[in-house]
């Protein structure tokens, strides 16, 4: 029992680190750029040319219809084959990027389709452009609505990040399993980096609320 005990207290500080410099990281620019893309496959489907939004539909069919260990084994394994070698991090980046967008550009489609559409009309007779209209009066409010669906979507991504040890990404499940391995302490270090994982969440948690919050003070009531 000592012994897993001083194991526990020898590997707090590496699998921090496997969180600091791996997950978070990760999490961080594959949900920014998701969310980008999630945007601009949403305007895509709401737009009016036909090929646009049949790509979009397709895009966001073929991320949510396949699994997301096999995006990954498909950019990291697959690509070299086709003569496209992409290091394990950017690898991993671009497939959590790519699901991402597909599963967000829909939740950024409904917020979107939740604004009036008086508001879009009144600010295009005042002499609004499309864009102007969308950056200024749409988005805004859209982001209200989308905020607790994309707070989930970020939390799930961190948890998604552990396939990343798949394709030899060192973060914080990889981390764990390169501590365990000389052990075989498997059991007690999966349920310390449980722990690392729930931390980070309760945390983006209360993060949400706080925008949340924040964001409803400029709801008419």
């Amino acid at each position: 029992m000592d012994g897993t005990w001083d194991l526990v207290r020898e590997s707090l500080v590496p699998l921090l680190q496997g969180t600091v410099t791996g997950t978070i990281p990760l999490t961080a620019v594959s949900f920014v750029l998701g969310l980008l893309l999630a945007l601009v496959v949403a305007l895509m489907r709401l737009s009016g040319i036909a090929p646009l939004a049949a790509a979009a539909r397709c895009y966001v069919s073929l991320i949510r219809g396949t699994p997301l260990l096999l995006q990954l084994f498909i950019i990291f394994y697959g690509l070299p084959s086709l003569g496209v070698t992409i290091d394990p991090f950017p690898s991993a980046v671009i497939a959590f990027s790519l699901n991402v967008g597909g599963y967000a550009a829909e939740v950024v489609r409904a917020a979107i389709l939740a604004v009036p559409k008086g508001q879009t009309e009144a600010a295009l007779t005042i002499g609004m452009d499309y864009a102007t209209t969308m950056r200024r009066i749409v988005l805004p409010q859209a982001a209200r609505v989308a905020v607790p669906p994309l707070s989930n979507t970020l939390i799930s991504l961190v948890k998604d990040t552990s396939l990343a040890s798949a394709v030899l990404v060192t973060e914080l499940t990889r981390k764990a399993n390169e501590l365990a391995a000389p052990t075989y302490e498997f059991f007690t270090l999966y349920v310390v980096t449980a722990a690392y994982y729930w931390v980070v969440c309760l945390g983006l948690s209360a993060v949400q609320s706080r925008l949340e919050v924040r964001l409803n003070r400029y709801v008419a009531r």
